[in-house]
């Protein structure tokens, strides 16, 4: 056995044991018992790291009884950190560094299969979904698309695995291979959470994939890049897994069929929270008119929600609706296609969601033609027709934009005329 110098040694085991107030008690070397105010005891080991000069400490586990750390113990952990630093390793990296190696041991020796962890995660988090059509998308395009890496280890997915499930598929089917590539993200993240798999995530868009797929032409992103109106629901649902003001301003944008610069220039006074209706002046209107807008649910429910964003002072009624970063400046246009972009969505407009409107309207309602111009702030006929047309059809577009939330939400039949 090693022989000591009691200038390093200076604790005994019953000191270790006995010793209740609280302190640093050193045992020479940089080896420290601590005890805390309530009385647990703990190793410590003070050191100077070799790799930056700068003092660093580096817990030894638990002291005292039974099933701790003992005395001769923690004299080892020391002996074996201060060998690391004389050979200029950090010994708190060292550890670290094995931790993750034996971790990814582990994972190798007993790896857990993307289907499994597919499985099990739909079955767990799906519920959050109202609509059955929508948890059963989900299961459909893990199903059907996902299958070549269905066996493999979620440890050994790589990004050519993930570009031969989308390249088949990303030219002629853009919109389901942007859902798709989507959806493998967000089952990978969740297993990177989950511990069960390290480093980048293969099916990440921005800065990885994007790099590595073509730009899907004009012609191949559907009429004036517009979303279809059959894939909407499933584009809102994965927008609502989206947080920050720039997301609820997209989805506000739509559930309005508005124009970008109409959300993004909203203000407090432009908002009835008690008649459910949103008026902007004509002077911010291309057509130069007042335009009331009849607020759904969902609608009333973002504008409360970005009632809590509001800064302290930006309470007057001028304020924003939907601040931009700087105070009191209201956001970019280029902030709202920054949410399609980092969706993945490239092939697809922030305007193009008022021709989505437009088709899902005239494909799937009774609503009058005049309704769904209406509705999109759009000048009916020409002068002679405007002056005969006193009203605004605001109580049946109200009517038409709930049966609008209702469709995104998945809950209305979608009917073809």
């Amino acid at each position: 056995m090693t022989k000591r110098s009691r200038s390093i040694n200076r604790l005994s085991a019953r000191q270790v044991e006995t010793a209740t107030e609280t302190g640093y008690y050193t045992d020479g070397g940089g080896l420290i018992l601590h005890i805390s105010t309530n009385g647990g005891k703990r190793w410590l080991l003070r050191f100077k790291s070799p790799l930056t000069g700068k003092r660093r400490e580096m817990g030894l586990g638990p002291a005292g009884g039974r099933g701790k750390v003992t005395l001769a113990d923690a004299r080892d952990a020391a002996d074996a950190a201060r060998r690391l630093v004389r050979q200029g390793i950090d010994p708190i990296q060292h550890r670290d560094e094995e931790a993750e190696r034996q971790r990814a041991e582990a994972l190798r020796a007993a790896p857990t299969t993307f289907g499994d962890f597919a499985d099990t995660w739909l079955d767990a988090n799906l519920s959050q979904y109202s609509n059955p059509k929508h948890r059963q998308q989900w299961r459909n395009t893990i199903a059907t698309y996902a299958a070549p890496i269905r066996d493999t280890a979620l440890s050994d997915i790589t990004t050519e695995d993930v570009l031969n499930i989308l390249r088949p598929i990303w030219m002629d089917k853009h919109e389901t291979a942007t859902r798709v590539r989507g959806r493998i993200e967000r089952l990978l993240d969740a297993a990177s959470a989950s511990g069960l798999r390290t480093g980048d995530n293969p099916a990440r868009w921005k800065g990885h994939l994007s790099n590595l797929l073509p730009r899907v032409p004009k012609s191949n992103r559907g009429h004036h890049n517009a979303l279809p109106w059959k894939d909407l629901p499933a584009f809102i649902e994965d927008l609502r897994t989206r947080y920050g003001i720039a997301a609820l301003a997209l989805e506000f944008t739509i559930l309005n069929a508005s124009r970008s610069g109409e959300v993004r220039g909203a203000t407090w006074s432009e908002i009835d929270m008690d008649d459910a209706r949103w008026t902007i002046p004509g002077s911010r209107m291309k057509a130069k008119r007042d335009h009331r807008v009849p607020m759904t649910a969902r609608a009333l429910e973002i504008l409360r929600q970005m009632q809590a964003f509001r800064p302290s002072g930006e309470r007057g009624e001028a304020a924003l609706v939907f601040p931009g970063a700087r105070a009191g400046r209201p956001m970019s246009d280029m902030t709202l296609a920054a949410v399609l972009k980092r969706m993945g969505r490239t092939g697809i407009t922030v305007h193009g969601f008022r021709s989505t409107f437009r088709d899902w309207a005239e494909d799937c309602t009774d609503a009058a033609y005049g309704t769904i111009r209406s509705a999109l702030a759009h000048t009916i006929g020409d002068k002679v027709d405007a002056a005969y047309r006193r009203g605004d059809a605001f109580d049946r577009r109200r009517k038409l934009m709930e049966e609008w939330e209702s469709f995104m939400n998945g809950q209305s039949p979608q009917r073809d005329r």
